[in-house]
């Protein structure tokens, strides 16, 4: 299992001050890039909801991508939390703040069911904004979040702070 982990650690990239002076931005499109790498990381974020979830949300736009697998190989349906304005009919809105900035959530509100058992994924936990939005979102639609599966945990603890009473599993930190 150590060796898949450092294998992955491989496909990310540090891009420092990007989009901003004094952000380092963790690109994942080499790990993307190698269908091993790939299914391996997306297979590892699955693993321990097997049988856990209903449905797996993906947040714009990275988590898209690891989303959708994650979602097929737990025979869960998969659904896109989305910036504002980009969704069709009635939506839950959530605001929040970035690193960076601010931004605006959206979820279709016919998307989730009360009671839905859903996963949350994304590449990477920050600031945890991002995550707390979705997860009201979430819980707006009074579904369940069951957890937040990231790729990369950077282990910030204002994270921590904002995503409190959610499980996180991450498949790598740092």
């Amino acid at each position: 299992m150590n060796r898949l982990i450092e294998d992955l650690r491989t496909g990310i990239r540090d891009v420092p001050d990007f989009p901003r002076p004094g952000v380092i931005f963790k690109d994942i499109a080499p790990l993307l890039s190698d269908h091993r790498m790939f299914l391996t990381a997306t297979t590892l974020m699955a693993r321990p909801f097997l049988g856990a979830v209903d449905k797996v949300v993906g947040v714009e736009a990275r988590g898209f991508i690891l989303g959708a697998p994650v979602a097929q190989h737990l025979e869960a349906g998969f659904i896109p939390v989305r910036k504002r304005g980009k969704l069709p009919g009635d939506v839950h809105t959530e605001g929040y703040a970035l690193e960076y900035g601010s931004a605006v959530l959206e979820v279709q509100r016919d998307a989730l069911r009360p009671g839905d058992r859903v996963l949350v994924v994304d590449d990477v936990l920050a600031t945890g904004g991002t995550a707390r939005a979705t997860v009201n979102l979430i819980q707006r639609a009074r579904a369940v979040p069951v957890s937040l599966a990231v790729l990369v945990d950077l282990r910030f603890p204002e994270a921590r702070e904002r995503i409190a009473g959610i499980p996180l599993y991450a498949v790598l930190e740092g």
